[in-house]
């Protein structure tokens, strides 16, 4: 059994295609997926959408790519994380790469997503890209530590993977894993703790080989786990049980004996806002 612990099926490519798209899961042996929020207008109707499917998830917050949308606020966060179908704090974090300028407000957004989630007890997705410096000294200020957390479709040194591990994160990897030409991310893939390793897609974006550069979606997942099974030296079915494992004991209201509730949060539907 797979769980892609990362993609966005309520964007439009995977939303409309949506029964497809789980009868392909089933097949492929994906049991389960973590839905990803990026922004609080949209969340009513991804949440909306994984209380209509067992095996689905989400999580709530807000990317930092994402400029002009309604900012977060700790109490709206631990509000809609009140839902036990809510599993995580995030997407958070910060990204050099994609936005420049004074980027303050995404330090702070990425603050308030970590008091979110201490106070909610739940733990963080972190999105990191050329702000590793950044990334470790936030978490480390506000104390992520705590709650723990994952950082998703990760593609920076060994030097960060090791410090996030060491603050009770999980590191997660992506199609771009099975890319030729992403070796020293390979190498991080052979090297980490398999107790601290996470699969994804992050789909629609990142197919894996041999699907590169089509559409992306969590029937894939697999392609993720046989290369680092490869890159491990070791048989799929270990990468496939640790992750899994790994994911039910990061993302604990998951975890099978669990009591799962789908009646609606109590949060306002920032829509109207």
């Amino acid at each position: 059994m797979f769980i892609d612990s990362h993609c966005h099926l309520d964007f439009p490519k995977l939303r409309s295609r949506l029964p497809e798209i789980l009868d392909n899961m089933q097949q492929q042996g994906v049991a389960q997926a973590l839905c990803v929020s990026v922004n609080l207008p949209d969340w009513p109707e991804l949440i909306a959408m994984v209380r209509a499917h067992e095996g689905l998830w989400a999580s709530v917050g807000v990317h930092p790519d994402y400029e002009d949308t309604p900012e977060p606020t700790v109490e709206a966060l631990v509000e809609f994380a009140r839902d036990s179908r809510v599993v995580a704090i995030g997407e958070t974090g910060l990204d050099y790469f994609r936005i420049e300028g004074d980027l303050e407000w995404q330090r702070e957004r990425f603050r308030v997503h970590i008091r979110a989630a201490r106070q909610a007890g739940l733990p963080l997705i972190v999105h990191t890209r050329q702000a590793c410096d950044d990334t470790l000294r936030i978490m480390a200020e506000e104390g992520a530590d705590e709650v723990g957390g994952v950082l998703h479709c990760f593609t920076e040194s060994q030097a960060m993977a090791d410090a996030a591990i060491a603050m009770n994160f999980y590191i997660s990897f992506s199609g771009i894993v099975t890319f030729k030409n992403a070796r020293e991310l390979q190498a991080v893939a052979a090297s980490i703790p398999l107790e601290r390793l996470l699969i994804e897609t992050d789909s629609p974006y990142l197919a894996p080989v041999p699907h590169r550069g089509k559409v992306n979606d969590p029937s894939l997942v697999p392609h993720v786990a046989a290369k680092i099974a490869e890159l491990r030296g070791i048989p799929l079915e270990a990468v496939a049980e640790a992750s899994t494992a790994n994911f039910h004991r990061l993302f604990a209201r998951t975890a099978p004996g669990v009591k799962v509730t789908t009646g609606p949060s109590s949060a306002k539907d920032l829509r109207h806002e």
